[in-house]
């Protein structure tokens, strides 16, 4: 069946995958960034401002689901309190939309190596990855309060890059997944599979889920 997606951060490398991933299932995309641009053919491009609540609400009518690969803010600041407050802004965009359904792509930091031990917070976690991470972490954390929007949250594997699109990996819940290296890795396209599949599939209804290799 064919759906009519509404996608924030559709420009960034995940959000572009995604976008170009679900156009190539027959989908309907509706691609939204704040420059408006297109980021593969066959999607309807749209301007919008997650910081603007009446223009997400707005943008998100009318379709059968929205997604969301925006990124924290990457400008030096602290990114923690601005992200949240987006994604508080997409949550009352949705519901004043009145769809019910919304896919977020997360972040890996969150993520537990051991039984309440996140990978955020062990001892040599990269400095430059921290406040993304935690920002990731502190909108999970808010998701879990929502009860009345059927949401996902989607972990990508520690290291995502762009890649193959191989249709082969692992989905998991909230450990961290790694290969028989010890390694955790899933390719962006990859990683756009799992995110269209779960969309389309509604299998992991207000919870999160991770994918890797």
């Amino acid at each position: 069946m064919s759906l009519n997606i509404v996608l924030f951060g559709a420009t960034g490398m995940v959000g572009s995958r995604i976008a170009a991933e679900a156009v190539q299932r027959g989908h309907r995309v509706t691609a939204v960034s704040r420059s408006g641009a297109s980021p593969v053919p066959g999607v309807t491009a749209a301007a919008a401002d997650l910081a603007d609540l009446d223009r997400v609400a707005q943008v998100v009518a009318g379709h059968d689901a929205v997604a969301s690969a925006a990124a924290p803010p990457r400008d030096g600041s602290d990114p923690k309190a601005p992200f949240l407050k987006l994604n508080q802004t997409l949550v009352a965009g949705v519901r004043r939309a009145g769809v019910g359904r919304l896919v977020v792509v997360g972040g890996a930091g969150s993520l537990e190596v051991a039984p309440g031990q996140a990978l955020a917070d062990q001892p040599g976690f990269p400095d430059a990855y921290l406040g993304e991470a935690l920002a990731h972490r502190d909108v999970l954390t808010y998701l879990r309060t929502v009860d009345d929007l059927d949401w996902t949250y989607i972990s990508p594997a520690a290291e995502i890059a762009p890649g193959e699109r191989t249709g082969e990996f692992r989905i998991g819940g909230d450990r961290l997944m790694t290969d028989a290296d010890g390694n955790s890795r899933i390719s962006a396209e990859d990683y756009a599979i799992a995110f269209v599949d779960e969309v389309e599939r509604d299998g992991h209804a207000r919870s999160r889920m991770s994918v890797a290799y």
